[in-house]
């Protein structure tokens, strides 16, 4: 079984070596000692969010200060590929639901899209708190998951902001139920997958009531294809977590190292 993970700042291991302690508190340190009830020589991993993670062992648990002698520090790399996730605001927390999912199943990025059928609005003070909700579900289901990356939520973006975003990425899909070729297909025989660099895919969901076909031509005018999961319609909760799965097969994601 794998260790509990803790989070500290990002940057705050960096110069840890073998032998050295790391001390832990605020919140994070609250949990693993009063919740957890983590004691001294249990294992337990440190993460930064950032790639960066420490092994070791609790040398101390008390109060609001969790006390880890370090026994390996490694930086894990990022995909090649990675994967961004472009959730359609939907109502009845289906869009948190799908960009919790995909946290856990190795999404790099997700952006909030506010779709010309979204039910449900950002505006005001309430978009800085949503942005933060999902800040939150994409921290705790990375913690859950055991994850050293914290995937990145990026800022809001309409439709046009979405186009000119498709018009930069070096693929951007589009998951459709009245799509032709299926996703596998798509991602088989795009050249990006191939060779080396660092290469960014979108994969665009739609709300509740789907996608309209005035902003799937907008974006398909931009530079995006259309992808078929599948041959049944699948909520919009759904459907980005099955083409994160999908898609990091087909790309390699998932291969041993």
């Amino acid at each position: 079984m794998s260790n509990p993970v803790f989070f500290a700042a990002a940057g705050s291991l960096v110069g840890l070596e073998e032998g050295m302690e790391f001390v832990l508190e605020g919140p994070e340190a609250r949990h693993a000692v009063a919740v957890k009830r983590l004691a001294a020589g249990e294992a337990v991993d440190i993460v930064d969010g950032a790639g960066t993670r420490m092994s070791g062992t609790v040398a101390e648990a008390a109060g609001t200060r969790l006390t880890v002698r370090c026994g390996t520090l490694v930086e894990e790399a990022r995909p090649r590929v990675r994967l961004v996730l472009v959730q359609a605001l939907a109502k009845g927390d289906r869009d948190e639901l799908a960009i919790e999912t995909s946290t856990e199943l190795g999404i790099d990025a997700v952006i909030p899209w506010q779709s010309e059928r979204s039910i449900v609005r950002w505006k005001g003070d309430r978009a800085a708190k949503a942005h933060g909700k999902w800040q939150s579900v994409v921290g705790a289901a990375a913690k859950q998951a055991r994850r050293a990356w914290i995937p990145e939520v990026r800022s809001a973006v309409d439709t046009a902001a979405l186009a000119a975003a498709v018009e930069t990425a070096d693929l951007a899909i589009i998951l459709h139920e009245d799509a032709v070729r299926p996703l596998r297909a798509v991602l088989e025989g795009w050249e990006g997958a191939s060779g080396t660099g660092t290469r960014e895919v979108l994969l665009i969901v739609g709300p509740e009531g789907g996608i309209s076909p005035r902003e799937v031509t907008r974006l398909c005018d931009r530079g995006a294809v259309t992808a078929l999961l599948g041959h049944h319609v699948l909520r919009s909760s759904t459907a980005g977590p099955a083409a994160v799965v999908l898609s990091s097969d087909i790309l390699g994601r998932w291969d041993a190292t």
